[in-house]
């Protein structure tokens, strides 16, 4: 697969309200294939959002350079080539819904580029549709709940039909339900329509159903590999002040309070209890 977001010695640096500066990205070196879905990790002023807002256009590079599908991010004539291929899913979905139809909110950047009315009834339809709220179409947005509203806001960005979408902590507002739904939404957009997925959360339970993790620490890449890799590391990523997935806090515990030797690598329930019930078998029958 060939690559469609790639970082070379990426480095920002911004101005503090006290005059000084502070680098939010010192050397980032990264590559995302097409069709990939990456979660990128890091706790706050870790660097993610920054990296993230640099994939579209939203901040250039202080230095070093940031390409989409072979554009650089520096070259104002290429802007708006990007944002139609790198789109962005923002923390607050009020933010990005501007009508007071779900429907005529989908269709509200499609109107602004002069879409042929017949187009933009069947990528409205078809968007909505994606994220499960077609039947929704004729709703007041302001009416609809919190996860309901984030689905919205990501029909209205593929409607654009991006290649690729950047979530930035799209299920930040949302309560365990609607964090649910949005995240459905996000591995069917990946899965099914193969759109490139770059989600930066601070969900665990989030990162673990990405195909990449890509942990980010004081501005630099402190490591990156699937989630079994790098969720394994549980010491490294506590010391990034990092937590890791409930399953695997428990087995290591575990290990470290009775001194098994369990494995640790247990992404989810079923696999974290196939573990212990291996464990606890022996000890039962003697």
């Amino acid at each position: 697969m060939s690559e469609i977001i790639k970082t070379e010695a990426l480095r920002y640096v911004y101005q503090t309200a006290e005059g000084g500066q502070k680098v939010a990205l010192d050397g980032v070196d990264l590559s995302i294939a097409r069709g990939e879905f990456v979660a990128v990790l890091g706790h706050n002023g870790s660097g993610k959002s920054t990296l993230a807002s640099h994939f579209n256009g939203i901040r250039l590079p202080t230095g070093g350079a940031v390409y989409v599908d072979s554009m650089d991010t520096r070259d104002p004539n290429r802007l708006y080539d990007i944002r139609k291929t790198c789109a962005m899913v923002f923390q607050n979905p009020d933010n990005q819904i501007v009508a007071t139809v779900v429907e005529e909110d989908v269709a509200f950047a499609l109107e602004n580029l002069g879409i042929p009315p017949d187009e933009i009834r069947r990528r409205v339809d078809d968007a909505l549709k994606a994220v499960g709220m077609y039947e929704f179409r004729r709703h007041a947005p302001h009416k609809l709940s919190g996860g309901q509203k984030q689905r919205v806001a990501i029909a209205g960005v593929i409607a654009m039909m991006p290649r690729c979408v950047i979530f930035d902590e799209p299920t930040a507002m949302l309560d365990p339900s609607g964090r649910k739904e949005v995240m459905r939404v996000i591995r069917d957009l990946n899965s099914r329509l193969g759109i490139t997925v770059v989600l930066i959360t601070h969900h665990m339970d989030e990162a673990v159903q990405a195909g990449r993790v890509i942990v980010m620490h004081a501005g630099k890449v402190l490591m990156q590999g699937t989630p079994r890799e790098i969720f394994t590391q549980v010491d490294a990523l506590r010391e990034a002040s990092l937590t890791v997935p409930q399953t695997i806090e428990v087995l290591f515990d575990l290990n470290n309070q009775i001194g098994s030797d369990l494995p640790i690598d247990a992404l989810t329930v079923d696999e974290c209890a196939d573990i212990l019930e291996g464990y606890l078998r022996p000890t039962a029958a003697n």
